[in-house]
């Protein structure tokens, strides 16, 4: 007779107040649709920024097999900081505002689906890279982008609606700034409306300025935004969502592994859409799969 497997530990981490509240009665779903017969589960909720993180890092201390982060992309951060190097792996069940890392892995945004992802147990190492020793998995950046993040994280309500019109709002008084990069050794100057450092394809809720971005090539594309007259962006702003603005002029696409950044300010920066503040100079380097995570 054949023994029985043991079954795999699984935890649960939930952040409460990402998104809209798709989270809400998380622990019945984990119940309904988790394979009972593979996994032993448990359920942690986050009570602070950083949190998520402590949590994910004890967990694979600890032989947990599957981290799942339950939340938007800045608790994938958190969970996936933990987890880098390890051989514990990274389930994402999305239910934040954004959702870039789970859109281009193509996980379900449906809560119910996303824990049959996990069920199916397909793991996928992928890159991730760090600014100045923080770690980001998606997408990072400085610019433009890093002050809409900042505003959105203390906007109050949640949601793309609330994120579309602070962006509508700040787009026409925000300044191109300048830079300078030095990528793999090679110096560029550029005047920038934002520049994103792009693991993915995705910024998130299907918008995209780098569609052939790919997650698993050892390489950070280095998106160079300039800025577009206002009534412009009523035209090119819908090819972010056709995925075909990296054919317009306003963009300039280099492959990376390394890029410094120097900027005249020390000021905001997002990664994975969080808000943080850093010095005038910022270093970036790719850490070629490094995570698992578990996809469809």
């Amino acid at each position: 007779m054949t023994p029985l497997k043991p079954r795999k530990r699984i935890l649960f981490i939930v952040n409460p107040i990402s998104g809209i509240g798709k989270q809400k009665g998380i622990e019945q779903l984990i119940a309904d649709r988790l394979d009972k017969s593979r996994f032993v589960s448990s359920v942690v909720y986050t009570n602070s920024a950083g949190h998520a993180a402590v949590i994910s890092h004890d967990a694979a201390k600890d032989g947990v097999d599957i981290v799942a982060a339950v939340g938007g992309d800045g608790t994938v951060n958190e969970a996936a900081s933990g987890l880098v190097g390890t051989a514990t792996a990274l389930a994402i069940v999305p239910a934040g505002s954004g959702n870039g890392l789970a859109r281009h892995l193509k996980i379900p945004m449906n809560l119910k689906r996303a824990i049959g992802v996990i069920n199916k147990e397909n793991i996928l190492k992928i890159d991730t890279a760090t600014i100045n020793d923080q770690l980001f998995v998606n997408v990072a950046g400085v610019g433009f982008d890093a002050s809409v993040a900042k505003k959105f994280a203390t906007a109050g309500k949640r949601g793309f609606s609330t994120y579309l019109r602070i962006t509508a709002s700040s787009y026409k008084h925000y300044q191109p700034k300048q830079y300078t990069l030095v990528i793999d050794g090679k110096v560029y100057k550029r005047r920038a409306l934002l520049i994103s450092f792009a693991n993915s394809s995705q910024f998130g809720n299907n918008t995209s300025i780098d569609p052939d971005a790919s997650i698993n090539d050892g390489y950070i594309d280095v998106c160079i935004v300039g800025k577009m007259p206002f009534w412009k962006t009523f035209f090119l702003g819908p090819l972010l969502f056709l995925k075909k603005f990296d054919q317009t002029r306003y963009i300039e696409i280099i492959r990376a592994k390394e890029v410094i950044l120097k900027r005249k300010k020390g000021k905001s920066i997002h990664l994975d859409g969080d808000p943080r503040t850093m010095g005038k100079e910022l270093n970036m380097k790719i850490n070629p799969l490094s995570l698992n995570v578990l996809v469809p």
